[in-house]
């Protein structure tokens, strides 16, 4: 068997969607589980939907995911140009057209606008234009006539009308389409560029394609796709055909979804491999059903016949548990240095912002949670005296007063502000009077923060808050209690 080659062929519109990711990824995967080689091609014909600066941020997601591509524009192996309009401009595609109405494959069309417009019919609501053959018919001195009157056309494919074309999916299985259900689609437009479908096929051949991997929306397409094949006399590729992934309500992706695009995901806080292992899972399932992957283990593990035929919903609710996940495995400098911005929209102090990342590291699932775990420590919330009764602790208003005064003047005397030699100087406290811990930490905890819940304990957020702020919040809890007795 020749080597795998398998290759991601984005169209510059913008941000990488989704289901774009998994189909680099999942390409990616089969051709490196396999030893092969996986290519980057820039299919960039379809003008109108052009937008700038989507080229750099194709390159700039690939390398964010680790997706590293063996040829591409940037890596010329023997088969570029890997940009399909410097393709264009060779007039390869027209080349390979032309050759397909000599075999009587194709033929050129002039039908002008409105005689096709004429030709539509709604179906189902839907309008829909089915092609009648009408310019096969014109002799080859009428074509030769029209084309040296310079009259605009396209070239279509010429699709049989009877009997059926079967084709096999790795995913899906074998396939059969009625003949009569394939519109004699155009292969090169008034403009003189290749429609998408069949630039594919071209550039797929001439670079060594050997697995196509697309989403499932191109199933129909691919019966026409396969008759281009033969009609060359070439070798069809194995087919692997992605499910559809949809939202909660099991709608189609969309980006008003907020979670449409790698870029979107990274923006709200979550890491690209995270992002990356949660998407492979969008459709496949390993053997042993575990979840958390590296882009190493995937490559050992990815087999693509254990892919599902069935919609894949993407529950975000997952994707911020596996992130999480990843978070707390992540060194902590790297933690830190993408936790940094986040710290810094929130503390404005000159607290120590290495120690207060250390406490949120495994509390939180995404980047921005941090705000709710530490925006106590730039100011202290208003809060309700309620908050110093807790049945578990046993303590109550009149019991955090006592502890809170008791403890005022020892933490005055306390040089060292440490974690380690406040907990000491308080666990004095303890076993002097025979109390639990938390009797004495759950009221400290509530007057230095006025939460409920806090990413640290109290002598580690007194460390952090240094000696005099730690005090003035103690001081106030005393009054708030004081206020309320």
């Amino acid at each position: 068997m020749s080597k795998v080659r398998t290759r991601y062929a984005p169209s510059p519109t913008g941000r990488m969607h989704v289901g774009n990711l998994r189909t680099a990824l999942y390409a990616y995967l089969i051709a490196k589980h396999e030893g092969g080689e996986f290519l980057l091609r820039i299919e960039d014909t379809d003008q109108e939907r052009y937008v700038e600066g989507a080229v750099e941020i194709i390159y700039q997601t690939l390398k964010d995911t680790g997706l590293i591509h063996d040829e591409g524009p940037d890596k010329d192996g023997g088969c570029g140009p890997y940009v399909q309009s410097e393709r264009q401009a060779s007039g390869i595609y027209l080349e390979y057209a032309k050759k397909l109405v000599e075999k009587g494959e194709a033929y050129y069309c002039f039908c002008t606008p409105q005689r096709l417009s004429s030709l539509k019919t709604t179906v189902n609501g839907e309008e829909i234009m089915a092609y009648d053959k009408h310019c096969l018919h014109l002799s080859k001195e009428e074509v030769e006539a029209k084309l040296a009157a310079g009259i605009p056309y396209v070239i279509r494919q010429n699709n049989p009308v009877t009997g059926s074309t079967t084709f096999k999916d790795e995913i899906y299985g074998d396939i059969t389409v009625d003949n009569s259900e394939l519109d004699d689609m155009v292969l090169i437009k008034s403009d003189g560029y290749p429609t998408y479908n069949f630039a594919n096929v071209v550039d797929d051949h001439l670079m060594g394609i050997t697995h196509v991997v697309r989403g499932n929306e191109y199933l129909s397409s691919s019966p026409k796709y396969n008759r281009l094949y033969e009609a060359f006399g070439w070798e069809v590729p194995v087919y692997v055909h992605c499910p559809l992934i949809t939202d909660e309500q099991h709608h189609k992706l969309s980006k008003r979804s907020g979670h449409s695009s790698f870029e979107d995901l990274i923006e709200q806080g979550f890491i690209s491999e995270a992002v990356v292992n949660y998407v492979a899972l969008l459709g496949w399932s390993p053997e042993d059903n575990r979840e958390i992957f590296s882009l190493e283990e995937m490559i050992r593990e990815f087999n693509y016949h254990r892919m599902s035929k069935s919609s894949a919903v993407f529950d975000m609710t997952k994707l911020r548990w596996m992130n999480g996940e990843y978070m707390k495995a992540m060194e902590f400098d790297r933690f830190y240095e993408m936790a940094e911005p986040y710290l810094k929209a929130v503390i404005k102090k000159p607290l120590d912002l290495k120690k207060i990342a250390s406490m949120v590291k495994t509390r939180i699932e995404v980047f921005p949670d941090i705000q709710g775990h530490i925006d106590f420590f730039e100011t202290l919330p208003e809060y309700d005296v309620a908050m110093y009764t807790h049945k578990k602790m046993k303590t109550n208003a009149q019991t955090s007063l006592k502890v809170l005064a008791d403890l005022l003047p020892v933490l005055e005397a306390q040089e060292d502000f440490s974690n380690g030699a406040l907990y000491t100087a308080l666990s004095k406290y303890v076993e002097a009077t025979g109390v639990k811990t938390g009797f004495v930490m759950w009221p400290i905890r509530t007057a230095l923060s006025g939460k409920q819940m806090t990413p640290a304990g109290a002598t580690e957020i007194m460390e952090v808050l240094g000696k005099e702020e730690s005090l003035e919040r103690i001081r106030k809890g005393i009054h708030l209690l004081q206020e309320q007795g």
